[in-house]
């Protein structure tokens, strides 16, 4: 019978029980890289969000909204 989860339960099994060195490598493997690997990053950010304290998340909405705004957008055509 095939195993069946859903996407966050796969991030999580894959990057479960890994070193902080084999995070950072995957983190900077996904950064600038495929975009398949965007997701992984959106479930990381979700588990480190909701252990946040409120302080935390807005300083990382700040710095978030700092870096978004120097960026120009692509025209959409």
């Amino acid at each position: 019978m095939p195993i069946t989860m859903d996407l966050r339960q796969a991030i999580v099994h894959k990057v479960h029980g890994k070193s902080e060195a084999d995070l950072t490598d995957m983190i900077i493997g996904s950064v600038d890289g495929p975009e398949a690997a965007l997701p992984g990053l959106g479930v990381i950010l979700e588990i480190v969000w909701k252990h946040m304290s409120p302080n935390q998340q807005q300083d990382f909405v700040h710095l978030a909204h700092e870096e978004i705004d120097k960026i120009k957008p692509v025209p959409l055509t």
